[in-house]
């Protein structure tokens, strides 16, 4: 029986190449679309999933404000809630930020750029393997350090880590354990060093200061919400009934108008894409982008799978006195349901081969895209794959099956199923799917593509061509004091200032496009603001072209520029409600501030970010923003822009910093890079718009192919009686017309709903216009009309005696 149907299978394949061809070509499409969303989605979710501890771990994150502003560090709550929650087990506090220094031993060096600073405890809350020492004794004081199996590789060879001595950051430091990383988390640092405690010590009593990330362990995980609520009641007494206190009013009074800290417990297996702040030093996943792939390569597949069903329903017409025959003499009609599932079950298989070939041949440029390491091999994957191709044979095979399966024998034996209307209301159904999915990737690259644009050509606030970004290495160290900063500052930029071809020098604590490094509260009056602090040099804003609207900028002319001057931004005007905010005095984190100008706003995240107040003073007015000052900006002649730049690395590698690459970036082309995942969903969306339209027009052409050869004895007829072609032309293709139109229909609710949400992410967003909406019906009545009036014109150019010879 097998092999009778193996054989029947090939002989359609032989009478139908070019269908079997576009139909496997669909589905291989399809499901290649699906394997590459499969392959991000199980990227994605197995951050921490390997970790023992992730159900038990918990990121403390909190809303510092009413403004739904989210921060992933914390105060000094972590020995406060240890001593109140007795379901802690334990808390651990880490840096949150990767740092990026030399590592020496003997005389090699060797950079690494993931150094994380934590408490003794963090092996217990991230158990990575060691393959030397222990976790157990891994960080017992602070002169330990931890080495990653790569690490350790570079700085030792093959020989033993234990024990030996390393120098980082001026300390010496003993090697007490190895460990392999292999795992993907939220921390995957290339060394560990025990230097938190000091820092945690001497934040003790800075209620306001939210410096580093906590995490906490709990004994049951189901306490997570009365230790919740422990943490509030620290936060309440130690933060908002104290600041109340210290301004004479009540605590509810206090809450109304400067809201309060709100922290919640976020678990260790949720971070990756599912964290209310900005993430830890792996930054969190696009949980929107994700979906967002995952739900169009669902859709495309299932649009392939309708391009194979209506395939077969319309190539039944062919097989049916096939089926009539095999009926009379006995067949079943399980075992004709069977056989159809079989040819399914074979072309789904083939489909799967190909697809497979597709995504190996496209991954690294599917990599390059997701900036991923992406490969297919995993116990998973299989599962997924055995899945899709389970699922693929059940909505393809199934029903084709039982169609023809209930063909009625005498029917198709007297020759009348020719005309029957069988199955049409179906494949119609079908095709109107197809175009409504056509429909809606037509309006949504379109109005993604615009949105993009809005943004690319949005006014910034700020001229970044032409001015350098150095990225500056500011010294620290034990016995390193802000003076000392501001000292070797002050001499980088005389050095700088006498190589040929440089005009302009600043330093800054910001990169446009990175958003703010700090953000303080300031008071004026009964407002509260959460301010993000801009350490600037002189002449920075003028560099970067950012206007001033009320005042001046800062100026070296006057002494009080770096003792009490600040500017804010035009939002932070709004917020303060102050016609005339020249001069008056702000309550800046305990101190006076006076507001000498105010500037226009500017994008300091990526332009669909909405942009924060902002407090711009000079890095010498508040003694630690020295310490933020990581970028120095530069202004050059164009004309000779080759020659500084290499005059410019020449001095950083010898004189500046020996030790480190001479790293720089143009402003402009540096921003460009911190919208660019949202340039990744449009280019996404418009290679998946070419792949439905392709998709598409596949079956287009193979329905109206079946549903014209059909019609081929009717058209004779009516060209033997005088018809004319545009007459005929018309009649093939009015119902395609009116099926695209209904499609076009059925697609703008969603087009519009699920489009207008995705612009929700914008803080400047375009306004859905009609426009798309025009463009998309207009391409897609083209397109259709392409193919049908191909195929119609071709079917009208027949000879008239081979369709009526037997008539």
């Amino acid at each position: 029986m097998l092999k009778n149907w193996i054989n029947i299978f090939i002989y359609h394949i032989k009478n139908n190449k070019l269908f079997t061809a576009l139909n496997v070509l669909g589905l291989s499409i399809g499901i290649a679309g699906l394997i590459f969303a499969i392959l991000y989605w199980n990227d994605e979710h197995s951050y921490d999933q390997w970790n023992p501890n992730k159900d038990k771990v918990f990121l403390v994150a909190n809303q510092m404000d009413l403004n739904n502003y989210w921060a992933s560090s914390s105060g000094p709550i972590g020995a406060a809630i240890k001593s109140v929650s007795p379901e802690v087990e334990s808390f651990c506090y880490l840096s949150g930020n990767y740092d990026n220094d030399i590592i020496r031993f003997n005389n090699k060096k060797v950079q690494s750029d993931r150094i994380i600073v934590a408490q003794k405890n963090f092996f217990e809350y991230f158990p990575y393997p060691f393959i030397e020492g222990s976790s157990k004794t891994a960080l017992p004081d602070v002169n330990s350090i931890c080495l990653s199996k790569d690490l350790a590789a570079q700085l030792f060879g093959s020989e033993t880590a234990v024990g030996k001595q390393v120098v980082l950051k001026g300390k010496s430091l003993i090697v007490r354990g190895v460990y392999k990383l292999d795992k993907k988390s939220a921390y995957n640092p290339s060394c560990v060093v025990n230097f938190m405690d000091a820092r945690v010590n001497a934040n003790n009593e800075s209620w306001g200061n939210f410096q580093f990330v906590l995490f906490l362990k709990l004994k049951n995980p189901a306490d997570q919400n009365r230790v919740t609520q422990n943490l509030r009641k620290i936060y309440f007494e130690n933060m908002t009934a104290r600041f109340a206190k210290a301004q004479g009013i009540k605590p509810e009074d206090f809450i109304k108008k400067y809201g309060q800290v709100t922290p919640h417990l976020e678990s260790l297996s949720s971070i990756r894409l599912h964290t209310k702040t900005g993430g830890l030093v792996e930054a969190r996943g696009n949980l929107q982008f994700l979906l967002i792939m995952v739900g169009l390569s669902v859709l495309i597949l299932l649009l392939s799978i309708v391009n194979y069903v209506n395939s077969a329903t319309a190539n039944a017409i062919k097989r049916a006195k096939e089926v009539g025959v095999r009926k009379i003499i006995g067949a079943s009609k399980g075992s004709i349901i069977k056989q159809f599932i079989f040819e399914t079950a074979i072309i789904s298989l083939f489909s799967i081969l190909i697809s497979l070939v597709i995504v190996e041949i496209s991954l690294p440029y599917y990599n390059a895209f997701l900036d991923k390491t992406l490969v297919l091999q995993s116990n998973q994957f299989y599962l997924q794959l055995v899945a899709i191709f389970i699922i693929t044979v059940i909505l393809a095979g199934i029903f084709p099956a039982i169609y023809v399966a209930n063909f009625e024998p005498l029917k198709v034996l007297k020759g009348n199923f020719g005309r029957s209307k069988s199955g049409i209301w179906l494949r119609n159904g079908m095709l109107i799917f197809q175009f409504g999915v056509a429909s809606f990737f037509i309006i949504g690259s379109y109005i993604v593509y615009q949105q993009i644009e809005h943004m690319s050509s949005k006014d910034l606030g700020f001229n970044g061509k032409q001015i350098i970004n150095v990225t500056y290495r500011n010294i620290y160290g034990e016995g390193i004091t802000d003076k000392d900063r501001l000292v070797h500052y002050d001499n980088i930029k005389n050095q700088l200032k006498h190589i040929k071809g440089i005009q302009e020098v600043a330093g800054g604590g910001f990169v446009p496009g990175s958003g703010e490094k700090s953000v303080i509260s300031y008071h004026y009056k009964d407002i509260n603001i959460d301010g993000s602090n801009m350490p600037i040099d002189f002449g920075l804003l003028e560099m970067l072209k950012v206007k001033i609207v009320k005042g001046r900028y800062l100026d070296p002319k006057f002494a009080q520029d770096t003792v009490s001057s600040m500017l804010i931004n035009e939002t932070a005007l709004k917020l303060l409600n102050e016609k005339n905010p020249i001069g008056k005095k702000i309550n800046w984190d305990g101190t006076n501030a006076i507001i000498v100008g105010v500037v226009k706003d500017f994008n300091v995240g990526n332009p669909g970010d909405r942009i924060p107040p902002m407090s711009f003073f000079h890095f010498k007015t508040v003694p630690w923003f020295s310490g933020l000052v990581n970028n120095i900006y530069i202004t050059a002649d164009p004309e000779t822009m080759q020659e500084t730049l290499a005059d410019l690395e020449k001095l950083w590698t010898k004189k500046v910093n020996p030790d480190y690459p001479f790293l720089y970036d143009f402003v402009d082309k540096e921003y460009k890079k911190s919208y660019g995942d949202y340039v990744k969903q449009k280019n996404l969306f418009s290679l998946l718009n070419v792949i439905v339209i392709t998709i598409a027009l596949f079956g287009l052409f193979a329905l109206a192919s079946y549903s014209i050869e059909r019609r081929m004895k009717e058209i004779a007829i009516r060209k033997t009686l005088g018809a004319d072609t545009n007459v005929l032309l018309k009649e093939l293709c009015k119902q395609y017309v009116i099926f695209s139109i209904i499609g076009f229909l059925i697609a703008l609710f969603p087009v519009y709903y699920l489009l207008d949400k995705w612009l929700e992410n914008f803080a400047y967003r375009i306004s859905i216009s009609v426009y798309p909406f025009i463009i998309g019906f207009t391409a897609l009545l083209t397109l259709t009309l392409l193919v049908v009036l191909t195929r119609a014109y071709q079917a009208t150019k027949i000879d008239v005696l081979k369709y009526l010879k037997y008539e």
